[in-house]
C-alpha cells in the first residue's frame, strides 16, 4: 500500500473515532458510557500514527518539497499540542471537566490537523514524489506501525533520530506495560484498504 494510502486509512479511522467522541457525554454519564475505552482506543491510534508520521513522513516532506521545513514544522506542531491532549486524557478521569476539556479540544485540533495534512501537504508531496517511492514508504508505515509506541510522550522530541532509537525502546515499554494491563486488547487494527 502507498503511503499516502496508508496514512488516508488510518485518517478515516481516526476521524471515526472522533466523530463518536464529538460531543461525548460528561460527568456521570461518561464514566458509564463506556467513554474510557473509545478514548483509550483513540490514544493508541494517534500515538502511532504520529511517530510514525515524524519517523518517516515528515522528514520526506523536509527533503522533497521546497518549503518541506515550514510545512512540517507547522504539522509537527499541531502534532505536539495534540499528544499533550491525548496526555491529558490518558491522566485523566472521564467526566472530569479537565477531561471533557481536553478531549473537546483534541477533537478540534485532530480534525484540523488531518484536513491540514489532506488538503496542503498531500498535494505537493504527491506531485513531488514517484509512484515507487510513495510505495517504499507506505511498506516502511506499515512495518512501523506495529511497533510504534502506544501512549503519546508529549516530552520526546519529535525527530526522526530519537523516535529510531529512544522511540523504539520506549515503544517496547508500552507494548509490556499494555500487554500486562490488558490494554493491549483494545489497540486498534491497522488500516486496511477496502
Amino acid at each position: 500500500m502507498d503511503a499516502l494510502t496508508f496514512l488516508r486509512q488510518d485518517h478515516k479511522s481516526v476521524l471515526g473515532m472522533l466523530e463518536v467522541l464529538d460531543g461525548a457525554p460528561s460527568g456521570d454519564g461518561a464514566t458509564s458510557s463506556g467513554l474510557s475505552t473509545m478514548v483509550t482506543n483513540l490514544v493508541i491510534a494517534e500515538s502511532q500514527h504520529e511517530a510514525i508520521e515524524e519517523q518517516f513522513f515528515w522528514p520526506a516532506v523536509r527533503e522533497v518539497l521546497d518549503d518541506g521545513d515550514a510545512l512540517a514544522d507547522r504539522a509537527v506542531q499541531q502534532e505536539q499540542e495534540g499528544k499533550k491532549l491525548l496526555q491529558r486524557l490518558e491522566d485523566g478521569v472521564p467526566g472530569d471537566p479537565d477531561y471533557q476539556e481536553a478531549l473537546k479540544a483534541f477533537v478540534k485540533a485532530g480534525r484540523d490537523h488531518i484536513a491540514y495534512e489532506q488538503e496542503v501537504v498531500w498535494p505537493a508531496f504527491e506531485a513531488a514524489v514517484s509512484r515507487e517511492d510513495l510505495m517504499k514508504m507506505g511498506e516502511k508505515l506499515e512495518a512501523a506501525k506495529k511497533v510504534a509506541p502506544t501512549r503519546p510522550h508529549p516530552d520526546t522530541p519529535p525527530s526522526p533520530g530519537v523516535l529510531k532509537t529512544m522511540g523504539m525502546a520506549t515503544a517496547m515499554v508500552d507494548h509490556v506495560r499494555d500487554a500486562v494491563t490488558g490494554r493491549a486488547a483494545e489497540n486498534p487494527p491497522d488500516p486496511q484498504i477496502h
